[in-house]
């Protein structure tokens, strides 16, 4: 199944930001893209509250980072195994899977470490200067007989797990007890592999070997069995040959004892780039996921780091970096919709950029709409009526075109709901200033700008009136103080508007140098000023700032 994509507005989301995404998302599924999934990075307010109760739409989904994750691009249905499983059946899972290595975990999923095909074939592989090691096999006398598909002709009932050591009994009878005093493996901890030498057989059985295994699928004398019993002997019959019979044996050992467990793994949570770094010089053919209680997630290797990351997104009703989503720079921005100025944002590849000077990303949305010949449904309707109403302070604001004026009439007869009647309910939604504590009103509709080489803030909140502002003001003051100097900014603004006057109050701490040029009447000095006809951040105050700092020539030390 596609990844989905988000479509996200700014940071400290206002009303259009969370409306333009709702309705854009909804336009891409008309259009064709059911993947598409509204979301948001930021916190509500009661105006946005309001307006998604008003037309039944639930918040959309919430994104405090896209930062690229080991999670995005780990493989998480791992083929994996157990300690006791035998070398047979790694060996088959590996090829059935095509893979290179092999987790091993215990009963609870806990990661115990891997098994990589070099490591089976290190242990396959004859070691002539090891004679005894090129037998040893680590196992039970069950999995060996169920490795062989063998048929039980006497079971012992103890049966742990043991290093047993192999040997085909294709000598005389005679050279067959010396070479055991030679090689001193006591009978207990041997298997005999042998045809129809009823001699072998017999001497097997009488010295009390583990395991005696006939080959051929040969009938055994009924006096061979029942020694066995008597003398506790396990006693099988194998399909195969005797040369294959004891290849097979060997692919019975449990991985165990083969397991590397100095296993390199890494949290979920880290981030790509951080993985980067830490496995750039590491040559391991994979690395292992695991959560807090070491439980086995998932499993990737250099190759899946390099792959394209997955998450896809689209902008709204912003296109400044500074803004975005944390992370946005390193995930795939697919698509841009946005009414404000250009920022700084570099793309891997080209993108859809729709940026035109209206008043709000609803107006522009619903345009689409319009010009696909597609008509949104009631809600949509209204949803794209609020995002215009509350950007442009219903029709007020100098961002205010002719367009945004046909987009909402047109919307208004869909909805079947009258624009002075909603915007009297989106404006008398609450006060942000009553309603929140002081730091979060002044990262209320925060947005962050770089210009000439400085950083800055500047938020809006919107009232009728300023009387909650003033009873207020000492506190908000020292939130916006806290603001510039945890984010390392030259300064930090706040617009409050006034919706019935059509005026504002900047509110501004920082670089002194800055605040006292600007040339507007100081309500108190160096802090608060009085900007009368002034209710747009973006077509009024922030040309104005960028035009004082321009003249400044400030700089900010780093």
């Amino acid at each position: 199944m596609p990844s989905p994509t988000y479509i996200i507005g700014h940071r400290n989301p206002d009303a259009d930001s969370i409306c333009s995404a709702i309705a854009y998302a909804d336009f891409k599924r008309q259009m064709g893209d059911e993947h598409c999934v509204a979301a948001r990075c930021g916190i509500s307010n009661a105006r946005i509250d309001v307006i998604l109760q008003r037309f039944g739409f639930d918040l959309p989904l919430f994104l405090g980072d896209v930062t690229p994750r080991l999670q995005d691009i780990m493989v998480r249905n791992v083929v994996k195994t157990f300690p006791h499983t035998t070398c047979g059946e790694a060996l088959e899972l590996i090829d059935n899977h095509d893979i290179r290595i092999l987790p091993v975990v215990d009963e609870n999923e806990r990661l115990e470490g891997f098994l990589s095909v070099f490591q089976l074939g290190e242990f396959f592989i004859p070691k002539i200067k090891k004679l005894r090691e090129m037998r040893r096999v680590h196992a039970t006398v069950e999995s060996i007989t169920r490795t062989l598909k063998a048929t039980i002709l006497n079971k012992v009932a103890e049966d742990p797990v043991a290093d047993l050591y192999l040997r085909v009994g294709a000598m005389d009878v005679r050279s067959f007890g010396r070479f055991t005093d030679e090689e001193a493996i006591p009978p207990e901890q041997s298997i005999i592999v042998v045809g129809d030498r009823w001699d072998i057989q017999q001497k097997s059985v009488q010295i009390g070997v583990r395991l005696l295994v006939i080959t051929g699928a040969l009938e055994v004398e009924q006096e061979v069995v029942d020694l066995a019993h008597k003398q506790g002997v396990n006693l099988i019959v194998s399909p195969y040959d005797s040369a294959t019979t004891a290849w097979v044996i060997r692919t019975a050992t449990s991985v165990d004892s083969l397991i590397e467990r100095d296993c390199l793994h890494f949290s979920p949570d880290i981030t790509l780039s951080e993985l980067r770094r830490k496995v750039a010089s590491v040559n391991t053919p994979a690395f292992m996921v695991v959560d807090d209680n070491h439980k086995l997630l998932g499993i990737f290797t250099k190759t899946d780091i390099l792959k394209p990351v997955p998450t896809n997104i689209i902008l709204v009703d912003h296109n400044e970096l500074s803004q975005a989503v944390p992370g946005a720079a390193e995930v795939n921005i697919l698509e841009i919709v946005d009414h404000h100025r250009l920022g700084n944002l570099h793309t891997q590849q080209p993108i859809l950029f729709i940026n035109e000077p209206v008043g709000s990303t609803c107006t522009i949305v619903a345009d689409l709409f319009r010009r696909e010949q597609l008509t949104p449904s009631p809600e949509v309707a209204g949803i794209m009526m609020s995002g215009i109403i509350s950007d442009t302070l219903n029709l007020n604001s100098p961002t205010t075109t002719a367009r945004d004026r046909c987009i909402l009439d047109w919307l208004s007869q869909i909805a079947a709901v009258d624009v002075q009647e909603l915007a009297t309910l989106i404006f008398s939604s609450g006060s942000v200033i009553l309603d929140n504590r002081p730091a979060k009103v002044v990262r209320s509709d925060s947005k962050v700008y770089e210009e000439y080489g400085v950083r800055f803030c500047v938020s809006q909140v919107e009232e009728l009136g300023f009387a909650n502002f003033w009873k207020h003001s000492d506190a908000l003051l020292e939130a916006l103080r806290a603001v510039q100097t945890e984010d390392d900014l030259l300064f930090a603004a706040m617009l409050v508007t006034d919706i019935n006057s059509q005026n504002s109050l900047l509110v501004v701490v920082g670089n002194r140098e800055f605040i006292e040029r600007i040339p507007y009447a100081a309500v108190q000095k160096n802090e608060i000023f009085d900007l009368p006809g002034i209710v747009s951040r973006k077509k009024q105050l922030i040309p104005f700032i960028t035009g004082l700092l321009r003249s400044l020539g400030l700089s900010q030390p780093r």
